[in-house]
């Protein structure tokens, strides 16, 4: 089973080919506003694994610094970091495909093919 980071960069790839058809960008969008839930839901909980790990560095080390420091090179906040660097991705490419969907759209008005 793929992963989420897998499908968002599947349509990525499928994005940066360009050329796409109008209906096939609007299926893209779909996708990627679907998948958005789900990666919230990872988000919230990597935080939350994060969080626990970063209580634990807070208990050990005297100093918050430290302890902030050393939580941060934990596979937990990896995790947490990738999570939200995919939303950011998929918000992006949710942008894209929302201007590329009128940019065509205004093209077929003006052309009179709609």
């Amino acid at each position: 089973m793929k992963t989420i980071r897998e499908m968002i960069a599947e349509r990525q790839v499928e994005i940066g080919k360009g050329d796409l058809q109008l209906g096939h960008a609007a299926e893209l969008l779909n996708e990627l506003s679907a998948l958005l839930g789900n990666i919230n839901d990872e988000i919230r909980r990597a935080d939350n694994k994060y969080a626990k790990i970063l209580l634990e560095w807070l208990d050990i080390e005297k100093k918050a610094n430290r302890a902030k420091i050393k939580s941060e090179i934990t596979p937990e906040y990896e995790a947490r970091q990738s999570a939200r660097n995919t939303k950011e991705l998929t918000l992006e490419l949710i942008r894209s495909l929302k201007y590329y969907i009128k940019a065509k759209s205004d093209e077929y008005k003006v052309s009179g093919n709609m």
